[in-house]
């Protein structure tokens, strides 16, 4: 990579290694089969970012395609204090770009294997851990591949949950309501997702929950064999031993979160409310999701040399943005081939009307649904309900961006409230109020 040079304006110089304007790309933290992962730095922010590089052809190659999107889906999902934040997607026609939370501490797996922890260390580092996958699964998904190594440490010692490559949301569940793909790793692995039955993904995130804090408290792990049938074995009886210097409280809830019948393993709320659990603990609180776009971007070469053109105006609305080149669009204006099995299928549409029309639109909508409109600014419009749901009052954000000449693209997405009570509202309220307006809803077939 060419060295960094700073002009006078401080404006990037043509020898920096820039992407789409906005990203010094730094020194290669890390690599894997598919990705690079480099230290960057926002050039308006100052702000550090880890930015992981994937390569479409060999993701496609591998049929890995599918496995990128998830990710991409579940990320923008789950904005939480103690998960490695996503702050944006971007892509070439060769290359997918990762925007991540840099978190430089390294992987809680350096120091586990220098030895066991002391008791408060670990307990701190399983409420933050709790508290991420609590929060995951209040969003419908399951992490699937919980170890030490996917659990990184920031500068304040704080742990965030990273690599959801392997995560699953609810629509990946088949018709018995149960997941059945084989996946993470074996070691940290509820058995019954060994057994290659179907399988609830919290509950087996709760067992790998277990094993963490086994190995934070023992400094080994609880399963272990050289002989990976033998393990299996131990696995699916949960038969394993405590060292003695582990306290009894803390052996008691082990106890119950390695528990091989998954309908009688310990749920969250119940950890949360043991005393072992309690003592010092600070719930952390969750970010409010603010979907965002970025804008079209154009391929120059093999290098990191791209450019982003953003629309930015405020007299029209922003620009879709670059997952058109993670995914080829489907036939008409359908675009939820972007998504992850359509998950955006219900909250977003194509039309031709304007934009300003849509904003009139939405508005009166709004009044009819008896949904306040808290703010009106640069094509997105925040609404409210005024009556309190299960998780308190329902906040939805819509966003008008520009997709084609004379075709807009409108998304809504939630900011507050309950996750099923809005897709109610879409479904129920939203679609046959804006009805006159819908070019093609996403995941459909735009003939209909």
């Amino acid at each position: 990579m060419a060295s960094s040079v700073e002009q006078p304006n401080g404006q990037p110089s043509a020898s920096r290694n820039v992407i789409f304007g906005r990203y010094e790309m730094g020194k290669l933290l890390g690599q894997g089969t598919f990705a690079k992962v480099y230290h960057g730095r926002n050039l308006e922010t100052q702000e550090s970012v880890a930015i992981k590089v994937i390569n479409k052809d060999h993701v496609k190659k591998e049929g890995m395609m599918e496995q990128i999107k998830r990710e991409i889906s579940v990320m923008r999902l789950v904005r939480h204090p103690n998960v490695v934040e996503l702050k944006e997607v971007m892509a070439t026609r060769g290359k997918i770009f990762f925007v991540m939370e840099y978190v430089k501490g390294g992987e809680l797996f350096a120091k586990v294997v220098k030895g066991r922890f002391k008791e408060d260390a670990a307990r701190k580092y399983f409420q933050q851990l709790v508290s991420a996958v609590d929060f995951c699964h209040s969003r419908g998904v399951s992490h699937r591949d919980l170890k030490p190594e996917n659990l990184l440490l920031d500068e304040n010692g704080d742990l965030k949950v990273s690599d959801f490559g392997f995560s699953a949301l609810p629509e990946h569940l088949r018709n018995d309501g149960l997941l059945h793909t084989q996946c993470g790793t074996p070691a940290y692995v509820a058995p019954e997702v060994l057994r290659k039955k179907g399988y609830d993904g919290a509950k087996g995130d709760i067992w790998s929950c277990g094993v963490i804090l086994y190995v934070l408290l023992a400094g080994y792990l609880p399963f272990q064999e050289e002989n990976l049938m033998k393990m299996y074995r131990k696995v699916f009886k949960a038969d394993y031993e405590f060292p003695q210097w582990i306290s009894m409280d803390a052996k008691r809830l082990i106890s119950k979160l390695l528990v091989a019948n998954p309908e009688r393993r310990i749920t969250i709320p119940t950890i949360m409310r043991t005393p072992w659990f309690q003592k010092g603990f600070k719930k952390s609180v969750a970010f409010s999701v603010e979907e965002h776009a970025v804008g079209g971007c154009t391929e120059q070469g093999d290098s990191f040399g791209g450019e982003l053109e953003l629309a930015r105006s405020n007299s029209k609305p922003r620009f879709y943005n670059a997952f058109e080149f993670i995914s080829s669009m489907s036939s008409g204006f359908d675009l939820s081939s972007l998504f992850e099995n359509g998950r955006k299928s219900g909250s977003m549409f194509t039309t031709r009307c304007s934009a300003s029309a849509i904003i009139g639109k939405l508005q009166a909508v709004a009044k009819k649904l008896n949904f306040g409109v808290l703010s009106v600014k640069d094509y997105k419009v925040k609404l409210q309900g005024r009556s309190e749901g299960r998780k308190g009052k329902l906040g939805v954000t819509v966003e008008v961006f520009e997709v084609a000449p004379e075709v807009v693209l409108v998304e809504f997405s939630k900011s507050s409230g309950d996750t099923l009570e809005y897709r109610k509202f879409c479904h129920d309220d939203v679609r046959p109020a804006l009805q006159d307006i819908v070019w093609c809803w996403q995941g459909e077939d735009s003939s209909q």
